[in-house]
């Protein structure tokens, strides 16, 4: 039985919801994942559960190989996708997330499989995101899965990133970037 496939191409990123991001930090670099790349203090405006939701994050980058790892530290008390996993599992992986340049038709896909959208944004900000619950009868891969647009900004930073960690040394693990 073949079956067409709802996201496109391979899991690009994990990503890890955090109470610290500094302890977080810590622990994948001792796995020799780096440098990472941090932003702090973003206040992204969002739809959370069909809602308009405010959050403030603090962000990390890094690759392993191809894929990259995200870890999100929520800095602020809004219900959010973030404080929900949090209170439900205490923290840890999070979500699977896949890049596609056609952003309009993988989320008609999404609808069509009846995923619902429960954290989307980036209009504004040139990148759109939506985080969708694919459901299923049994534990899958992730309960949560993120779709990002793939624009020349997003694919420059994930170059960017990728190509930091490719015979990454060890010095300088820790590249603020933007933010507070």
């Amino acid at each position: 039985m073949q079956h067409e496939p709802v996201l496109p191409g391979p899991v690009r990123q994990i990503g890890y919801v955090v109470r610290d991001l500094d302890a977080a930090l810590a622990d994948w670099l001792k796995l020799g994942v780096g440098p990472w790349y941090v932003m702090r203090g973003l206040d992204q405006r969002v739809t959370y559960r069909g809602e308009p939701c405010q959050v403030t994050l603090s962000l990390a980058l890094a690759n392993s190989g191809d894929l990259q790892v995200e870890l999100i530290q929520q800095t602020d008390a809004a219900p959010s996708i973030f404080t929900e996993f949090l209170d439900s599992s205490g923290g840890g992986f999070h979500q699977l997330a896949y890049w596609t340049d056609d952003f309009g038709a993988t989320m008609d896909r999404v609808a069509a499989a009846g995923w619902p959208v429960v954290w989307s944004g980036g209009e504004g900000e040139g990148v759109r995101f939506a985080y969708v619950e694919p459901g299923g009868t049994g534990p899958g891969p992730a309960t949560v899965v993120e779709i990002m647009e793939l624009t020349e900004a997003s694919a420059g930073m994930a170059a960017f990133v990728r190509q930091a960690a490719e015979g990454w040394d060890g010095s300088d693990p820790i590249r603020e970037l933007g933010g507070t």
